[in-house]
């Protein structure tokens, strides 16, 4: 396993590491994406560790909870080999103090997350949503107080636009706070839009990614083809609701590069999915997850391997969509790219 940087920080991170939504199986969503307890999330944990994946990715929302407790349990006895990530802001409960980012809400978060993972401290905590209620200073001030009393060691965002994310790390700044240096996002062949402005923002500002659902909501695990209906077993059942929308013919084109791919390096369609995440700029790390430990397998054999620039570009092609405005007009022009060089 190789490691990166997690953005400007000095946290180095594994290129693969482990996301434990499937721990638990609470829950509509959560129980169509696994149901491991205890004993089954400690094996998966081992394997991870034997390939070197020492960065555990959870949140309070999943399986309200159950997760970090899994997760917990799981690491019991060897803390000290393990990054445990955890996300929070996302709705908990109907309380008033049961969602977002305010300073009661923070300072509440924290301490039930340690106790949930059996921990003193949460390496990086990454805020779920942006919210748009809490004055950027509270947020940043109370993240600060977290990281001076040591229950906290860096701090994150997922699924922000660019100019919460900006004026965030600007504001930041101002005071002398600490910066994110993550950003948690969904990014995929199947959903490249994190090029258009937070890639551009992240290679600027020092943000490093972690990539959340990198084989597009599961439609890239190589049971998907075209003019072949979904599998029995596909989550997709169950979950499509709640993933990214895709348009099918993009689906298919993708998947016809990705199967051809697969026979030219005898690797399988997921490995050269997340083998193309990993040749990205700013992506640090990829989240995998897995039910079970053949998915766990296969998809840590997409490191150690490098796709060719051929393949890149065939990959690419396949998956590029038209970006919305403002990133399209006079993509053309003579002049327009010495003005607005690509991020990627």
């Amino acid at each position: 396993m190789e490691y990166r940087n997690l953005g400007a920080s000095g946290l180095r991170v594994p290129f693969l590491s482990f996301g434990t939504g499937t721990f638990g199986g609470q829950g509509p969503l959560f129980s169509a994406w696994g149901r491991s307890d205890a004993d089954e999330a400690r094996r998966l944990i081992d394997i991870c560790l034997d390939a070197g994946v020492n960065l555990f990715d959870s949140a309070d929302v999943y399986s309200n909870g159950a997760s970090e407790e899994i997760l917990g349990a799981a690491i019991r006895g060897r803390r000290d080999k393990v990054l445990i990530s955890t996300k929070m802001s996302l709705p908990t409960g109907e309380g008033p103090h049961d969602a977002g980012s305010s300073r009661q809400r923070l300072l509440t978060s924290v301490d039930a997350a340690l106790r949930r993972l059996g921990t003193d401290h949460i390496d990086l905590l990454q805020l779920h949503a942006f919210d748009a209620f809490t004055p950027i200073e509270e947020v940043l001030s109370t993240l600060d107080m977290l990281v001076r009393a040591g229950k906290l060691r860096y701090v994150g965002v997922s699924n922000f636009a660019g100019w919460q994310l900006m004026k965030s790390l600007a504001i930041a700044d101002r005071h002398g706070w600490p910066r994110y240096v993550a950003h948690q996002v969904y990014y995929s062949l199947l959903g490249r839009d994190y090029e258009w402005e937070l890639m551009p923002l992240a290679r600027d500002q020092g943000v490093g990614a972690l990539v959340w659902s990198p084989l597009g909501w599961g439609r890239l695990t190589g049971k998907i083809r075209r003019g072949q209906s979904l599998p029995p077993n596909s989550r997709l059942h169950a979950t499509a609701q709640f993933g990214p929308p895709v348009r099918e013919e993009t689906l298919y084109a993708v998947v016809d590069v990705l199967d051809a791919i697969a026979m030219e390096t005898g690797r399988t369609v997921p490995q050269v999915a997340i083998a193309w995440l990993l040749s990205r700029p700013t992506i640090a790390s990829v989240i995998i997850g897995a039910r079970d430990e053949a998915q766990l397998r296969d998809n840590l054999g997409a490191v150690g391997w490098s796709l060719s620039a051929d393949q890149v570009k065939r990959l690419d092609e396949a998956s590029a969509v038209m970006p919305p405005y403002p990133y399209y007009p006079y993509r053309i022009q003579q002049g327009f790219a010495r003005l607005n060089p690509p991020a990627v």
